[in-house]
């Protein structure tokens, strides 16, 4: 059978931030070949896929040889002879080989990048492009809406502002091409206004402006301005979009934003996104309150969720039973989808079922950590997620993505046309 696994190899590589990563190689019996990198997350849930490090003093202890191992032992004797295109067989026997409800004995790195790479190397027999192969019997027509960083803040840029992430999104571009213009323009803009604002430190993890403000709010309105200096109309052309990570400054319904020296009590800090809500075009928001703040984030979807897209991060960690139990209580109304977090493209495409059982919307998204593997971008196509989430628009890591988008609106039949406004809840 040409779909058979005959050989799966890990290999030690390098991520953005310069440190060692997973990489996976899979060879089916028709000679073809599938390979994907595990990427990592600087802001992470406590629910969710651990990496395998190594540890002691080689490169802060974030070494994976341990990870290789995994995938060269254990994994590839796991693996021969099954069939590549059995991915759910394939991923439940990664799930039972290591054992753990987090997958770190032998390392969500290692498990991850396997499944990915699984996914290639059936593509790859079966001669067809990956998003392809995902779709099934399905045919693709749109490309997924960009979602941008501008500004890096929180744990992706030495916490200069509190909130991780200030992003746009392109509202009123028709297509991916249009998308990622109006995208550039923004953020030449906000580099300028940066520069002569004397606010310009550097460029964060995701490749954003590592801002200089006094204020997480100062970040919202040089991001309007940055939006209206580049020829667009807040709100219609271009909208905002907030990555809050509270969990990364919250624990037990208290808030500390250090840039303001303030601490917030779990309906303060929502009362504030509320206000910002009405004074600034923010489209979605994710994270609004901390993972382990139940009562918060139901309260806050309940008054804002009808207007945005409220979205779970490390509040649902692409868990299936975390998105339907946050479901139930009314949480949140969008997921993210990152395959990492998880541990397999199984489970990641469990959440997104779930998501959609529910009545949510999705985002697939990278992490902080990345590298030149293009995997989500057809997991967006191919399981026809209306967003994705890749970083700012620079640096190759976030680049080789959000070109890879443009290569596949070139084989849809659609030339990348973008979902309708209509489908999105800022837009009903």
């Amino acid at each position: 059978m040409k779909t058979t696994i005959e050989r799966v190899h890990g290999r030690r590589v390098w991520d953005s931030r310069g440190r060692p990563t997973v990489e996976v190689e899979v060879a089916t019996a028709s000679g073809t070949i599938g390979r994907a990198i595990a990427p990592a997350g600087a802001s992470t849930g406590s629910a969710e896929a651990v990496d395998l490090r190594d540890g002691g003093d080689a490169f802060a202890g974030y070494d994976v040889r341990k990870a290789v191992g995994s995938v060269e032992n254990e994994i590839a004797a796991a693996l021969a002879g099954m069939d590549a295109r059995d991915q759910t067989s394939i991923d439940r026997r990664l799930i039972d080989l290591d054992g753990t409800a987090n997958k770190g004995r032998l390392g969500g790195n290692a498990l991850i990048a396997t499944s990915m790479a699984i996914a290639h190397a059936a593509a790859a027999a079966e001669g067809v492009p990956l998003w392809r192969y995902l779709a099934g019997d399905d045919e693709p027509g749109l490309l997924p809406l960009p979602e941008i960083q501008i500004f890096g803040g929180g744990a992706h840029a030495g916490r200069r502002v509190d909130l991780q992430d200030f992003m746009v999104i392109a509202t009123g571009a028709g297509d991916f091409a249009t998308a990622l213009d109006w995208t550039a323009e923004v953020y030449i803009a906000a580099g300028k206004l940066m520069a002569e604002a004397g606010k310009l430190q550097g460029v964060a993890d995701e490749g954003g402006f590592w801002p200089a403000f006094d204020g997480n709010e100062d970040a919202l309105d040089m991001l309007v301005r940055a939006i209206e200096k580049a020829g667009f109309s807040p709100g219609e052309d271009v909208s905002i979009s907030l990555d809050i990570a509270a969990t990364d400054f919250g624990r037990d319904g208290r808030y500390r934003l250090a840039r303001e020296d303030r601490e917030l009590s779990s309906e303060e800090l929502s009362e504030m996104l509320l206000d910002w809500l009405g004074r600034y075009p923010i489209v979605a928001i994710e994270d609004p309150l901390g993972e382990d703040d139940d009562v918060g984030m139901t309260a806050f979807t309940a008054r804002a969720g009808n207007q945005v897209e409220v979205v779970g991060d490390d509040f649902v960690t692409t868990n299936a039973a975390r998105i339907t139990e946050a479901a139930s209580i009314g949480a949140c109304n969008t997921a993210l989808i990152k395959p990492n977090q998880i541990g397999t493209l199984t489970e990641a495409r469990a959440a997104l079922d779930a998501a959609r059982a529910a009545g949510w919307e999705s985002i697939v998204s990278a992490r902080s950590g990345e590298t030149e593997d293009v995997t989500i971008v057809h997991l967006a196509i191919g399981w026809g997620i209306k967003q994705l989430k890749v970083g700012s628009f620079t640096r190759s890591e976030r680049m080789v993505k959000w070109n890879e988008g443009l290569r596949l609106a070139d084989q849809l039949s659609s030339g990348g046309r973008l979902p309708p406004r209509s489908d999105f809840p800022w837009g009903r």
